[in-house]
């Protein structure tokens, strides 16, 4: 980055990871330009706010943005306590975007719409690693505005592009069509969207953490709202890998949260269907009607898509990136977390070495570098940065150098279904491996969760 040096580094997303990016920058003696989609840091975070974390506190913060907190008068959340995305909002990101360091340095209602090196497409070789980066960025009036940054770090999440209901990664026929009829993957359905599904037939689509907790927050709508019909649909041929490891589960409150969904699927307040693979969507004046690929239908009033997500990479076709076929993540991390093979617990410390394409100084980090797996934890991402930025700054020893503290899990699941053990701590230099098949998952979308519920970080 030296021919660049006097340039930003743009940080794309000011979720978790982003502001966290932004952190260590600072501490580097660089500086962030952070663009966030939102009207807020956190922005998609806001979006699930009433849904809690696995994951305690201690592995939701980030070290280096911690230290710029600290002088301000900041003061940390118990570290064992686990916080509802709200709170990771109110008590940390916000007082975190608020410092001046960042503040200044930060851009809401600033969509990122391209990525690209000054002056040149992908097709083009010739001094490409020393020309600058140039973003193009839309303000919420539609106005563009290119910027040009020495180095991007691309934070910027998944939650805005979920996948299809339908198989085959497409979506059903009609979802289009029906999309009055589906809610957001996450919402609050016991109060601020309470009225969309007080009293109605509500079918929630998933067989991960999103789907869990949105069917036992319906469950106890249904307690206030004894007409309310809980409908749950998972194209496997059981729910035993949403139930999860139970009291074995070594994040209590993920263990407690497949128990308490199993019951209420053998009590009858959860009707469940499964093999239900989605074929098409047909919507009526009153109500949608689902099939399956196999004839079956099920009507409902809302749909609650709980399918998982996928990165958008639209934004990135002028560069040059190397990205596993398979789960979009970059291609040496790819294999790591593959959710065919992965379900959980531990994947090996990555950082820069790991998360690199052939456009030099250009990151994936956070949920947007984990592509379509679902097992994404916050801790895993803030270390990703750290190393980063320790990149871009020119430390190659201390980028090289990535360690990574996970909680003990003992049995853990995530929306891939099987399970594992997964040490409390890894170290490893780049390019060495480490044991272990996956790293605890986020709720997701964090709950969805993470290891944050996963909370899914990153927004733009």
């Amino acid at each position: 980055m030296d021919s660049a040096k006097n340039l930003p580094v743009a940080v794309i997303g000011a979720g978790p990871v982003g502001l966290a990016a932004a952190a260590h920058l600072l501490e580097r003696g660089l500086e962030p330009l952070i663009f966030e989609a939102g009207s807020s840091a956190g922005a998609a975070i806001e979006q699930w706010r009433h849904i809690r974390l696995f994951s305690p506190w201690r592995f939701n913060i980030d070290a280096a943005a911690v230290r710029l907190l600290e002088p301000s008068g900041w003061e940390s959340p118990r570290p064992t306590a686990l916080p509802y995305g709200g709170e990771l909002i109110d008590e940390y990101l916000t007082p975190l975007a608020a410092l001046p360091a960042i503040s200044s340095q930060l851009q809401t209602g600033a969509r990122v719409i391209a990525v690209t090196r000054a002056g040149m497409d992908k097709t083009h070789t010739r001094n490409r690693e020393t020309t600058p980066f140039l973003i193009r960025v839309e303000n919420e009036d539609g106005e563009a505005r290119d910027h040009t940054v020495a180095g991007v770090i691309d934070a910027s999440g998944t939650w805005s592009t979920r996948n299809p209901l339908g198989t085959s990664g497409l979506p059903a026929i009609g979802e289009d069509s029906a999309a009055g009829r589906i809610s957001s993957p996450l919402p609050d359905v016991t109060g601020r969207d309470r009225a969309s599904f007080a009293g109605r037939r509500v079918l929630v689509v998933g067989a991960g953490h999103s789907a869990a907790n949105t069917l036992i927050n319906l469950a106890d709508l249904a307690k206030e709202e004894p007409d309310t019909r809980i409908l749950w649909a998972v194209r496997g041929a059981s729910a035993e890998k949403v139930y999860g490891g139970g009291d074995l589960d070594g994040l209590p409150a993920r263990g407690q949260l497949g128990a308490r969904l199993r019951r209420l699927v053998e009590a009858g307040t959860i009707e469940l269907h499964t093999g239900f693979g989605i074929s098409s969507l047909k919507s009526l004046a009153s109500h949608v009607t689902v099939e399956s690929v196999d004839g079956r239908t099920l009507e409902a009033d809302i749909v609650v898509p709980c399918t998982g997500f996928r990165p958008d990479l639209d934004i990135l076709r002028e560069l040059r990136l190397n990205l596993d076929p398979a789960v979009e993540a970059p291609t040496e991390l790819g294999p790591l977390i593959d959710p065919e093979f992965h379900s959980c617990g531990t994947v090996p410390p990555h950082g820069a070495a790991l998360l690199a394409h052939p456009d030099q100084d250009f990151y994936l980090v956070g949920m947007k570098s984990y592509g379509r797996a679902p097992t994404f934890l916050l801790a895993t991402g803030y270390e990703q940065v750290r190393s980063v930025a320790a990149a871009l700054a020119g430390d190659r020893e201390a980028a090289d150098t990535v360690h990574l503290e996970l909680p003990e899990t003992g049995v853990c699941s995530t929306d891939a279904g099987t399970s594992c053990d997964v040490p409390a701590a890894v170290t490893a230099s780049a390019g060495s491996e480490a044991d272990g098949c996956c790293t605890v998952p986020e709720p997701v979308l964090i709950g969805f969760p993470t290891g944050l519920a996963h909370g899914r970080s990153g927004n733009n």
